[in-house]
């Protein structure tokens, strides 16, 4: 059975040793920049709003990110490869120090993704000798007035007659313009209407036709306006045309949305460490804060969301690894790791800041940075709604609809994850099938709170046969959302089961776990009974739903034995 400490990432004790050499070397040495910076230059740079000038220099001494974003097909050393597996460590490496290296890194794989997609040999040759010179990327998508409606762009090419374009328009939120060596930028031809007019191409933010405007954050994430004004687009810039143009700007995001979820564990991991550890030696009332109950419970509960979130999270990994164009299950479980593992991350920072009360404002803190940068995440690659209505395209086909798969093995292989620049037209959601959905929940039907949450996953089924919403219903997203939620709970216990079943989890961590997610249906299915629009069948179905989880006061004292050993286990030096 494994400790409390095993399950959370603690640079005291870590070592990745699942992973090649290369991998594991490089994982390490991240670690130990951090740590001998300390926690007092981490903050201060934090801010000040300090340019990560040095962070980027340590990545390029080391060629990180060549070794971690080059795919197979583009590499010029032997460790260069595409691995989810490793960019989700890196992933929460960089959350558990500080959102603002994060986001310099996954800005850049975004710039990269209409790269690798890309046929243009002259294009990844460039692409890739940039990221052994240590150069960042950036991807030129939004724009103040559409936002990332890419129906609607304003960046404007205009053939120059002889093969390329001049390329004017502003772009609005773009991390990493201020230094990208490589400036992925969509735009639409003058010259030809619709879809076929699309164009992705690679610009250089060091020309003299690219104006910096200014950083429209207060931040050292540098998310830039910038503009282009008569930009030159030669023939060896154009990375897509027309509706490939359009599906690599979909198929990056679907790449580049995966990375939020795993960034969001680092930042509840070491704020974990801190609360927990502040919480066990504040005394209140002549008695240890974590001596009340309601404390004890509002930890447990952080604790084993937290560790819901690494087991969602490692499974989906796999599913990423293991696609092709016969299995795009993926496309499911992206969404929610992006919705559901980071709106999860807010609430396990709520639910410690609401232990540590006045402590998670100090400046001299982490948790007081990781309680404002966990509110980014669920709002970064589209917004909450916009990825629950995603997810509903898949809900009755997930429930109702199994078809026979392959087990999905761990995928912790050192292999490029080629498929992902091979994703294809960004449509046909409508089409992806599941395996059952039960077989995960079956193997665990003896833990009382699985199978309480089983009911209630049973519940959904019969809901989306009997009383789902119908045409008129299906234009109220107020009401599709609350839908939406309840879905998305079934799918995330089932991942979890999935990968506790690959660790081997012990029963008891799971049981408490479960016990929050019942609680959770129970009160979106409380919320649906409440949404202005919904039937008289759909509020019975949803008061029906409601459970209450299997109390068992034993294990829930033995859980928080585990969070309790959390105190002192980890603090960052100064």
């Amino acid at each position: 059975m494994a400790d409390s400490a095993s399950l959370l990432f603690n640079p005291r004790t870590y070592d990745p040793e699942h992973f090649d050499p290369e991998t594991r070397r490089l994982l390490r040495a991240t670690v130990d920049w951090f740590e001998a910076r300390g926690k007092r230059r981490l903050i201060e740079d934090y801010r000040s709003r300090a340019w990560l000038g040095d962070f980027l220099d340590f990545a390029a001494r080391e060629g990180l990110f060549a070794t971690f974003l080059t795919p197979a097909s583009a590499a010029g050393k032997d460790d260069q490869r595409w691995d989810t597996a490793r960019i989700a460590a890196l992933n929460e490496i960089f959350g558990f120090y500080g959102l603002d290296y994060w986001y310099a890194w996954q800005v850049t794989i975004l710039g990269l993704g209409p790269v690798w997609q890309s046929d243009n040999t002259e294009a990844r040759a460039r692409a890739a000798e940039l990221l052994s010179q240590g150069e960042v990327f950036a991807f030129g998508l939004s724009e103040k007035t559409h936002g990332a409606d890419i129906y609607s762009t304003d960046m404007l090419l205009t053939p120059d007659g002889a093969g390329g374009f001049r390329a004017s328009g502003s772009k609005y939120y773009i991390g990493n313009g201020n230094a990208a060596g490589l400036v992925s930028v969509f735009g639409r031809r003058t010259d030809v209407e619709g879809p076929d007019g699309y164009v992705f191409f690679a610009a250089d933010s060091r020309h003299e036709a690219y104006r910096l405007v200014k950083n429209v954050v207060d931040s050292s994430k540098y998310v830039s306006e910038f503009r282009l004004a008569d930009y030159p687009v030669a023939p060896a810039d154009i990375l897509h045309t027309g509706r490939a143009a359009f599906d690599a700007a979909l198929n990056t995001v679907n790449v580049g949305k995966f990375n939020l979820c795993t960034a969001s564990i680092g930042i509840c991991e070491h704020a974990m460490y801190e609360a927990v550890t502040h919480a066990s030696n504040r005394i209140l009332y002549g008695r240890p804060v974590t001596a009340f109950p309601h404390v004890r419970r509002e930890l447990t509960d952080a604790y084993v969301r937290l560790v819901g979130m690494k087991l969602f999270s490692d499974r989906a990994v796999d599913y990423f690894r293991s696609a092709g164009p016969d299995d795009r299950r993926y496309l499911l479980f992206n969404p929610m790791t992006k919705m559901k593992v980071t709106t999860e991350g807010e609430k396990v920072i709520d639910l410690m800041w609401d232990v540590i009360a006045a402590k998670g404002f100090e400046k001299d803190n982490y948790f007081a940075q990781a309680a404002i940068e966990i509110r980014g995440l669920p709002k970064l690659e589209g917004t909450v709604h916009v990825n629950l209505a995603l997810i509903l395209k898949f809900m009755r086909n997930h429930l109702l609809n199994p078809v026979d798969h392959p087990v999905v093995p761990t995928r912790l292989d050192a292999a490029d994850d080629a498929f992902l620049f091979q994703q294809g037209p960004a449509r046909g959601l409508g089409s992806v099938r599941f395996h059952d959905w039960r077989t995960a929940f079956d193997a665990y039907a003896e833990v009382p709170n699985v199978a309480r949450f089983r009911e209630q996953a049973d519940a959904l089924c019969t809901f989306v046969e009997t009383a789902a919403p119908d045409e008129e219903q299906s234009r109220d997203l107020d009401l599709l959302l609350a839908v939406g939620q309840l879905f998305a709970l079934v799918v995330h216990g089932q991942l979890i089961l999935e990968q506790a079943r690959l660790t081997g989890l012990d029963e008891e961590l799971l049981d408490e776990l479960f016990a929050v997610l019942v609680r959770d249906f129970s009160a979106h299915a409380v919320e649906l009974h409440g949404k202005d629009s919904a039937t008289e069948d759909q509020q019975s179905w949803a008061l029906g739903a409601v459970r209450r989880p299997v109390v068992d006061a034993a294990r829930s004292t033995r859980i928080w034995e585990r969070v309790e050993a959390l105190s002192g286990a980890y603090e960052m030096g100064q």
